[in-house]
């Protein structure tokens, strides 16, 4: 089977983690895996992106399932409901608000800038030696911390899901993949 140059975009996300790990502003390259998905469901009403350009599930598949990481077991059904996609949805929605609220802060004045990244919405993690400053504003950063949480959030998320089912497991209850399906089907419904 023939390698394409999209079947190698698993090195970006990798790339992606680490370099946010030594410089947090990195982490406003994530904007383009929020937006490059929106873009396609919205001009070509499929899951393009998905399906062929999403580095976080070639990643997951590369380490579950050529390095043997998964169990390959089946995701439960649950999981599948269209109630779980659309509540996680709803539920990365609000964190995600959550975390421009307090960048809007940052912003205002009204709060100083938190150099930590939050795993899974609870634990905080002191990332202060990834921002050293810099000529832009603190809120800069602090969209830069939070964003690098939501990333950082659904990649651990992404590795639990593809150890205890399979490699692709994150891509069932995947809140950008649940929104660009949403999408696709307004789309296709209009044409």
């Amino acid at each position: 089977m023939k390698k394409h140059w999209y079947d190698y975009l698993w090195v970006v996300s990798l790339t992606y983690l680490v370099l946010g790990f030594f410089n947090i502003l990195f982490a406003w390259l994530g904007l383009l895996c929020f937006f490059i998905p929106l873009i396609i469901s919205i001009v070509s009403g499929t899951k393009g992106y998905c399906n062929r350009y999403c580095g976080r599930g070639q990643l997951f598949g590369l380490l579950g399932g050529r390095f043997g990481l998964s169990r390959k077991k089946d995701i439960p059904n649950w999981m599948k409901s269209k109630v779980f996609r659309c509540g996680f949805l709803i539920f990365f929605f609000i964190m995600f608000f959550q975390m421009l609220w307090v960048t809007y802060l940052v912003f205002a004045g009204t709060q100083e800038l938190r150099q930590a990244v939050t795993l899974l919405w609870t634990f905080k993690l002191p990332w202060s030696w990834a921002y050293h400053g810099t000529l832009f504003h603190p809120g800069v950063a602090q969209f830069a911390f939070g964003f690098y949480s939501v990333m950082l959030t659904s990649t651990v998320l992404g590795l639990i899901t593809m150890v205890l089912f399979k490699p692709r497991s994150w891509c069932v209850y995947c809140p950008m993949g649940t929104m660009t399906q949403l999408i696709c089907r307004v789309k296709n419904r209009d044409a």
